[in-house]
Protein backbone atom coordinates (compact mmCIF):
# COMPACT_ATOMS: atom_id res chain seq x y z
CA UNK A 1 0.00 0.00 0.00
CA UNK A 2 1.15 3.54 -0.72
CA UNK A 3 -1.47 5.34 1.35
CA UNK A 4 -3.41 4.43 4.45
CA UNK A 5 -7.03 5.52 4.72
CA UNK A 6 -7.62 7.72 7.74
CA UNK A 7 -11.19 6.67 8.54
CA UNK A 8 -13.05 3.41 8.77
CA UNK A 9 -16.65 4.18 7.80
CA UNK A 10 -18.62 4.12 4.61
CA UNK A 11 -21.63 6.31 3.96
CA UNK A 12 -24.46 6.20 1.50
CA UNK A 13 -26.20 9.42 0.61
CA UNK A 14 -29.93 9.79 1.03
CA UNK A 15 -31.78 11.84 -1.54
CA UNK A 16 -33.70 14.60 0.22
CA UNK A 17 -36.94 16.13 -1.00
CA UNK A 18 -35.39 19.59 -1.25
CA UNK A 19 -32.53 18.71 -3.60
CA UNK A 20 -29.33 16.77 -3.99
CA UNK A 21 -27.27 15.57 -1.11
CA UNK A 22 -23.60 14.80 -1.01
CA UNK A 23 -23.36 12.01 -3.51
CA UNK A 24 -23.06 12.05 -7.27
CA UNK A 25 -21.67 9.57 -9.74
CA UNK A 26 -19.85 10.24 -12.98
CA UNK A 27 -20.94 10.94 -16.45
CA UNK A 28 -22.42 13.62 -18.57
CA UNK A 29 -24.98 15.54 -16.50
CA UNK A 30 -27.36 15.54 -19.43
CA UNK A 31 -27.44 11.76 -19.45
CA UNK A 32 -30.80 11.10 -17.83
CA UNK A 33 -32.53 8.64 -20.10
CA UNK A 34 -30.76 9.29 -23.37
CA UNK A 35 -27.08 9.89 -24.07
CA UNK A 36 -24.34 7.66 -22.64
CA UNK A 37 -22.08 8.90 -19.84
CA UNK A 38 -18.29 8.71 -19.85
CA UNK A 39 -15.73 8.54 -17.37
CA UNK A 40 -11.23 16.69 -10.92
CA UNK A 41 -11.46 20.34 -8.58
CA UNK A 42 -14.25 22.44 -10.08
CA UNK A 43 -13.97 26.05 -11.08
CA UNK A 44 -14.61 28.39 -8.20
CA UNK A 45 -16.24 30.89 -10.53
CA UNK A 46 -19.24 28.68 -11.23
CA UNK A 47 -22.38 29.41 -9.25
CA UNK A 48 -24.30 26.20 -8.55
CA UNK A 49 -28.07 26.47 -8.11
CA UNK A 50 -29.30 26.06 -4.55
CA UNK A 51 -31.43 23.09 -5.59
CA UNK A 52 -28.28 21.05 -6.11
CA UNK A 53 -26.82 21.37 -2.65
CA UNK A 54 -27.09 19.23 0.48
CA UNK A 55 -24.89 17.15 2.74
CA UNK A 56 -27.19 14.67 4.55
CA UNK A 57 -25.69 11.20 4.78
CA UNK A 58 -26.47 7.96 6.57
CA UNK A 59 -23.56 6.42 8.45
CA UNK A 60 -22.94 2.77 7.61
CA UNK A 61 -20.52 0.14 8.92
CA UNK A 62 -17.34 -0.60 7.04
CA UNK A 63 -17.14 -3.33 4.46
CA UNK A 64 -16.60 -6.80 5.93
CA UNK A 65 -13.22 -8.48 5.62
CA UNK A 66 -13.08 -11.70 3.57
CA UNK A 67 -11.74 -14.89 5.07
CA UNK A 68 -9.21 -15.12 2.24
CA UNK A 69 -8.25 -12.98 -0.78
CA UNK A 70 -10.12 -14.02 -3.94
CA UNK A 71 -8.32 -15.64 -6.85
CA UNK A 72 -8.57 -13.10 -9.67
CA UNK A 73 -8.22 -13.98 -13.37
CA UNK A 74 -5.12 -12.85 -15.25
CA UNK A 75 -6.08 -9.71 -17.22
CA UNK A 76 -3.15 -10.04 -19.63
CA UNK A 77 -5.20 -12.03 -22.15
CA UNK A 78 -8.49 -10.91 -23.78
CA UNK A 79 -10.49 -13.70 -22.16
CA UNK A 80 -8.80 -13.21 -18.81
CA UNK A 81 -9.37 -9.47 -18.97
CA UNK A 82 -13.12 -9.90 -19.46
CA UNK A 83 -13.26 -12.33 -16.56
CA UNK A 84 -11.25 -9.96 -14.38
CA UNK A 85 -13.38 -6.93 -15.24
CA UNK A 86 -16.57 -8.90 -14.69
CA UNK A 87 -15.34 -9.97 -11.26
CA UNK A 88 -14.39 -6.40 -10.37
CA UNK A 89 -17.77 -5.19 -11.60
CA UNK A 90 -19.50 -7.74 -9.38
CA UNK A 91 -17.49 -6.67 -6.35
CA UNK A 92 -18.30 -2.99 -6.89
CA UNK A 93 -21.96 -3.79 -7.34
CA UNK A 94 -22.03 -5.89 -4.21
CA UNK A 95 -20.55 -3.04 -2.18
CA UNK A 96 -23.09 -0.47 -3.40
CA UNK A 97 -25.97 -2.88 -3.10
CA UNK A 98 -25.04 -3.56 0.51
CA UNK A 99 -24.75 0.12 1.35
CA UNK A 100 -28.14 0.87 -0.18
CA UNK A 101 -29.69 -2.06 1.72
CA UNK A 102 -28.17 -0.89 5.01
CA UNK A 103 -29.64 2.56 4.37
CA UNK A 104 -33.07 1.10 3.57
CA UNK A 105 -32.90 2.40 -0.01
CA UNK A 106 -33.87 0.39 -3.11
CA UNK A 107 -31.05 -0.70 -5.38
CA UNK A 108 -31.45 -1.66 -9.03
CA UNK A 109 -28.46 -3.72 -10.27
CA UNK A 110 -26.45 -2.41 -13.19
CA UNK A 111 -25.50 -4.63 -16.11
CA UNK A 112 -22.08 -5.07 -17.71
CA UNK A 113 -21.81 -5.34 -21.50
CA UNK A 114 -18.62 -6.05 -23.43
CA UNK A 115 -18.51 -5.01 -27.06
CA UNK A 116 -16.16 -4.55 -29.99
CA UNK A 117 -16.13 -1.52 -32.29
CA UNK A 118 -19.84 -0.67 -32.06
CA UNK A 119 -22.83 -1.41 -29.85
CA UNK A 120 -26.54 -0.59 -29.79
CA UNK A 121 -27.70 0.68 -26.39
CA UNK A 122 -30.73 2.24 -24.77
CA UNK A 123 -28.94 5.56 -25.32
CA UNK A 124 -28.38 4.92 -29.04
CA UNK A 125 -25.57 3.45 -31.10
CA UNK A 126 -22.07 4.01 -29.72
CA UNK A 127 -18.62 3.20 -31.03
CA UNK A 128 -15.33 2.43 -29.33
CA UNK A 129 -14.30 6.03 -29.93
CA UNK A 130 -16.33 7.18 -26.92
CA UNK A 131 -14.42 4.90 -24.55
CA UNK A 132 -16.07 3.10 -21.61
CA UNK A 133 -19.48 4.55 -20.77
CA UNK A 134 -22.64 4.15 -18.76
CA UNK A 135 -26.11 4.33 -20.31
CA UNK A 136 -28.77 5.35 -17.77
CA UNK A 137 -31.61 4.31 -20.09
CA UNK A 138 -30.71 0.62 -19.77
CA UNK A 139 -28.62 0.91 -16.58
CA UNK A 140 -25.61 -0.71 -18.22
CA UNK A 141 -21.86 -0.19 -18.22
CA UNK A 142 -20.36 -0.70 -21.69
CA UNK A 143 -16.74 -1.70 -22.15
CA UNK A 144 -14.66 -2.32 -25.24
CA UNK A 145 -11.67 -3.93 -23.56
CA UNK A 146 -9.35 -2.76 -26.33
CA UNK A 147 -9.60 0.64 -24.66
CA UNK A 148 -7.10 -0.58 -22.09
CA UNK A 149 -4.68 -1.68 -24.81
CA UNK A 150 -4.88 1.82 -26.26
CA UNK A 151 -4.28 3.37 -22.85
CA UNK A 152 -1.15 1.28 -22.45
CA UNK A 153 0.13 1.88 -25.99
CA UNK A 154 -0.52 5.62 -26.12
CA UNK A 155 0.02 6.71 -22.53
CA UNK A 156 1.85 3.89 -20.79
CA UNK A 157 -1.00 3.18 -18.36
CA UNK A 158 -0.66 -0.39 -17.13
CA UNK A 159 -1.82 -2.57 -14.24
CA UNK A 160 -4.99 -4.37 -13.30
CA UNK A 161 -6.09 -1.72 -10.81
CA UNK A 162 -6.01 0.97 -13.47
CA UNK A 163 -8.66 -1.10 -15.26
CA UNK A 164 -10.60 -1.60 -12.03
CA UNK A 165 -10.66 2.18 -11.51
CA UNK A 166 -12.34 2.69 -14.89
CA UNK A 167 -15.09 0.20 -14.00
CA UNK A 168 -15.55 1.80 -10.56
CA UNK A 169 -15.84 5.21 -12.20
CA UNK A 170 -18.57 4.04 -14.57
CA UNK A 171 -20.43 2.40 -11.70
CA UNK A 172 -20.42 5.80 -10.06
CA UNK A 173 -22.64 6.88 -12.96
CA UNK A 174 -25.06 4.14 -12.01
CA UNK A 175 -25.23 5.31 -8.40
CA UNK A 176 -25.83 8.84 -9.62
CA UNK A 177 -28.61 7.64 -11.88
CA UNK A 178 -30.32 5.71 -9.07
CA UNK A 179 -30.28 8.77 -6.84
CA UNK A 180 -31.80 11.02 -9.50
CA UNK A 181 -28.78 13.29 -9.63
CA UNK A 182 -28.45 13.19 -13.42
CA UNK A 183 -31.96 14.51 -13.87
CA UNK A 184 -31.51 17.32 -11.37
CA UNK A 185 -28.25 18.42 -12.93
CA UNK A 186 -29.81 18.28 -16.39
CA UNK A 187 -32.64 20.51 -15.16
CA UNK A 188 -30.10 23.01 -13.84
CA UNK A 189 -28.41 23.02 -17.25
CA UNK A 190 -31.68 23.77 -18.98
CA UNK A 191 -32.24 26.70 -16.67
CA UNK A 192 -28.73 28.02 -17.32
CA UNK A 193 -26.96 26.44 -20.36
CA UNK A 194 -23.71 28.12 -19.34
CA UNK A 195 -23.50 25.60 -16.47
CA UNK A 196 -23.24 22.60 -18.80
CA UNK A 197 -19.47 22.16 -18.85
CA UNK A 198 -18.79 23.26 -15.25
CA UNK A 199 -21.49 20.91 -13.95
CA UNK A 200 -20.20 18.09 -16.11
CA UNK A 201 -16.76 18.52 -14.55
CA UNK A 202 -18.19 18.49 -11.03
CA UNK A 203 -20.25 15.38 -11.71
CA UNK A 204 -17.27 13.57 -13.25
CA UNK A 205 -15.10 14.45 -10.29
CA UNK A 206 -17.66 12.85 -7.99
CA UNK A 207 -17.42 9.68 -10.06
CA UNK A 208 -13.68 9.61 -9.40
CA UNK A 209 -14.33 10.16 -5.71
CA UNK A 210 -16.86 7.32 -5.66
CA UNK A 211 -14.34 5.07 -7.38
CA UNK A 212 -12.00 5.96 -4.52
CA UNK A 213 -14.65 4.95 -1.98
CA UNK A 214 -14.74 1.49 -3.54
CA UNK A 215 -10.92 1.38 -3.59
CA UNK A 216 -11.01 2.18 0.14
CA UNK A 217 -13.27 -0.82 0.67
CA UNK A 218 -10.76 -3.08 -1.09
CA UNK A 219 -8.10 -1.80 1.27
CA UNK A 220 -10.32 -2.55 4.25
CA UNK A 221 -10.84 -6.08 2.95
CA UNK A 222 -7.10 -6.57 2.45
CA UNK A 223 -7.41 -6.94 -1.32
CA UNK A 224 -5.03 -4.16 -2.40
CA UNK A 225 -1.46 -4.91 -3.37
CA UNK A 226 1.45 -2.44 -3.23
CA UNK A 227 1.26 -0.08 -6.18
CA UNK A 228 -2.44 -0.65 -6.94
CA UNK A 229 -3.55 2.84 -6.02
CA UNK A 230 -0.69 4.35 -8.01
CA UNK A 231 -1.94 2.46 -11.06
CA UNK A 232 -5.39 4.01 -10.62
CA UNK A 233 -3.89 7.47 -10.14
CA UNK A 234 -1.88 7.14 -13.35
CA UNK A 235 -5.05 6.16 -15.20
CA UNK A 236 -6.90 9.15 -13.72
CA UNK A 237 -4.12 11.45 -14.91
CA UNK A 238 -4.22 9.98 -18.42
CA UNK A 239 -7.93 10.80 -18.82
CA UNK A 240 -7.62 14.37 -17.54
CA UNK A 241 -8.91 16.99 -19.96
CA UNK A 242 -5.70 19.02 -19.87
CA UNK A 243 -3.55 15.97 -20.58
CA UNK A 244 -5.73 14.84 -23.48
CA UNK A 245 -5.97 18.34 -24.95
CA UNK A 246 -2.22 18.83 -24.74
CA UNK A 247 -1.61 15.47 -26.39
CA UNK A 248 -4.11 16.13 -29.19
CA UNK A 249 -3.55 19.82 -29.98
CA UNK A 250 -0.62 21.06 -27.94
CA UNK A 251 -2.93 23.52 -26.18
CA UNK A 252 -5.03 23.48 -23.01
CA UNK A 253 -8.49 25.12 -22.94
CA UNK A 254 -10.08 24.88 -19.47
CA UNK A 255 -13.35 26.38 -20.69
CA UNK A 256 -13.88 23.29 -22.84
CA UNK A 257 -13.28 20.77 -20.05
CA UNK A 258 -16.03 18.26 -19.32
CA UNK A 259 -14.21 15.86 -16.97
CA UNK A 260 -11.57 17.88 -15.13
CA UNK A 261 -7.81 18.12 -15.19
CA UNK A 262 -5.42 15.29 -14.38
CA UNK A 263 -4.64 16.85 -10.99
CA UNK A 264 -8.32 17.31 -10.20
CA UNK A 265 -9.20 13.75 -11.09
CA UNK A 266 -6.33 12.39 -9.02
CA UNK A 267 -7.31 14.65 -6.13
CA UNK A 268 -10.89 13.44 -5.94
CA UNK A 269 -9.95 9.79 -6.40
CA UNK A 270 -7.63 10.23 -3.43
CA UNK A 271 -10.33 11.98 -1.37
CA UNK A 272 -12.63 9.00 -1.82
CA UNK A 273 -9.88 6.53 -1.08
CA UNK A 274 -8.53 8.26 2.02
CA UNK A 275 -11.93 8.89 3.60
CA UNK A 276 -13.92 5.88 2.41
CA UNK A 277 -17.02 8.04 2.80
CA UNK A 278 -19.34 9.23 0.06
CA UNK A 279 -20.16 12.27 2.19
CA UNK A 280 -16.70 13.56 1.25
CA UNK A 281 -17.56 13.38 -2.46
CA UNK A 282 -19.70 16.52 -2.59
CA UNK A 283 -17.94 18.07 -5.58
CA UNK A 284 -21.12 19.95 -6.51
CA UNK A 285 -20.42 22.26 -3.59
CA UNK A 286 -16.64 22.09 -3.42
CA UNK A 287 -15.08 25.54 -3.41
CA UNK A 288 -11.88 24.83 -5.24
Amino acid sequence: MTRRPVRRRLCVIALGLGGLVALAGCGSPAATSGSPSHHARPSTSTSIPSGLDGTEADQLPGAPSPTAPPSLPDPSTPAGRQQFLAQVFGDIQQMWSGLFADAGAPYSPAKLVFFTSQVSTGCGVATSDVGPFYCPADQSVYLDTRFFDQMEKQYGVTGDFSQAYVVAHEMGHHIQNLLGINGRVAAAEQTDPALKNPLSVRVELQADCLAGVWAHSTYERKLLEPGDLDEALRAAAAVGDDFLQQAATGQVSPEAWTHGSSAQRQHWLTVGYDSGETSQCDTLNASG
